[in-house]
């Protein structure tokens, strides 16, 4: 998988400093800055720290299946376009070097609902589907509110203990509906089936 993160620091160059401390214990494969210049910090091939705790589909390590983006954003302003630039060109190769399907690139806030918010509300994750590198829900036919949780599942968000539906739907909407208030809705509901139905992640999914 690749993940997507923001440094939530002030500038690119203290993100830096830290992803570089071991004590820390942080660490990511890249970092890039609002300007476009590429860190490479970790080979691909090795285990870096940058995911914690957290889940996708049936991989409960994520860090040990995934090469971790940090993007220099503080979380409150739009992603610059020598940033994303730089990012799409990265993912392409990526992508390519590890077989790794659009649907395999996820934000921190999918795999860490209940403790990640990022790469947060303003990163467009449109744009990279409009270019393979993600992907985005159809609209889709209507679904019940009750089937939900068990369309999350099969796309790989984990319901279970500590990771409450909220949670999920916390997490869904900072990527695929950021400007979206309230309880769960019918717009919620069928984009989410699309996803289930489109991207299943290759575990078994719950009974509903």
């Amino acid at each position: 998988m690749i993940v997507l993160h923001y440094t939530a620091m002030v500038t690119a160059e203290a993100a830096l400093e830290r992803l570089c401390d071991p004590s820390a214990e942080v660490s990511a494969h890249y970092l890039i800055c609002e300007r476009g210049r590429l860190w490479h910090l970790v080979d691909e091939g090795a285990r870096a720290w940058h995911a914690g705790a957290g889940q996708w589909g049936d991989v409960t390590d994520v860090n040990s299946r995934s090469i971790g983006i940090e993007l220099a954003n503080t979380g409150l302003h739009p992603f610059p376009e020598p940033q994303m630039r730089a990012l799409e060109g990265l993912m392409v190769g990526i992508m390519a070097r590890w077989s790794i399907p659009p649907a395999r690139v996820i934000a921190h806030s999918d795999m860490a609902p209940t403790r990640k918010c990022d790469p947060g509300p303003r990163f467009d994750w449109r744009r990279l589907a409009r270019q393979g590198l993600s992907i985005w829900p159809a609209q889709g036919s209507e679904a019940a509110p009750e089937q939900f949780s068990h369309d999350a599942a099969r796309f790989g968000y984990v319901l279970s203990e500590g990771v409450s539906e909220a949670d999920i739907l916390r997490a869904f909407r900072l990527r695929f509906r950021p400007h979206a208030t309230g309880p769960l809705d019918p717009q919620d509901c069928a984009m989410m089936a699309d996803l289930a139905a489109r991207f299943a992640v290759d575990r078994a999914a719950p009974s509903a």
